[in-house]
């Protein structure tokens, strides 16, 4: 019997890389965390059934609003070319972006760039400090479970999801859409 000598299991060697030239959620200006303006956006992913399909998440913290955009595939460029194809309509209400840390994120500077905004990270293992964005995955999960293959979800069935979230009033909100604020439009219900 050939034994394999002992390894530590604590401070070990992330094989899978860095994000380069990230900015800590440290330096985020203080004016997101009050939720004071529109155009401070959370991001993140939704993984489809075994982790071969995924949605971009993209939430504005003041209002809610938010854009759900498929993904043709995991790797940061085609994110970043999604994230400006959905986004790009809207890049004169987007100030700041926060994302979580996944490698998907590596492409963060050309979505910068391309939106005219400021992005940051989340500590690792922090998603309390996306909490609008994982609350809103949750609800986004309500139409989409776990085991949903994204591939086989139609644009139609995204862009209904995304409009029933929209328009939802929400009891945070003083019974306010995220539609309503985003746009500051109010909208009657009875008349439509």
């Amino acid at each position: 019997i050939v034994c394999k000598p002992y390894r530590k299991r604590y401070g070990s060697y992330d094989s899978r890389g860095k994000i380069k030239n990230r900015t800590d959620i440290d330096k985020r200006p203080a004016a997101v965390a009050e939720r004071s303006r529109t155009g401070d956006w959370e991001g993140d992913t939704i993984m489809g059934k075994g982790r071969k399909s995924a949605l971009l998440t993209m939430v504005e913290r003041r209002t809610l609003y938010t854009i759900i955009v498929k993904l043709t595939g995991k790797r940061a460029d085609l994110l970043a070319q999604a994230a400006l194809k959905g986004m790009q309509h809207l890049a004169h209400k987007v100030k700041t972006i926060t994302l979580d840390n996944g490698l998907e994120f590596a492409q963060h500077q050309q979505i910068a760039q391309g939106l005219g905004a400021d992005v940051y990270f989340a500590h690792p293992y922090s998603p309390w400090q996306r909490g609008i964005n994982e609350n809103t995955n949750g609800l986004i999960r309500q139409y989409f479970p776990k085991e949903t293959d994204f591939n086989q979800v139609s644009d139609e069935q995204i862009q209904f999801v995304m409009n029933r979230l929209n328009n939802r009033p929400r009891k945070t909100r003083g019974c306010l859409s995220p539609n309503e604020l985003f746009t500051q439009q109010r909208v009657n219900l009875l008349a439509t």
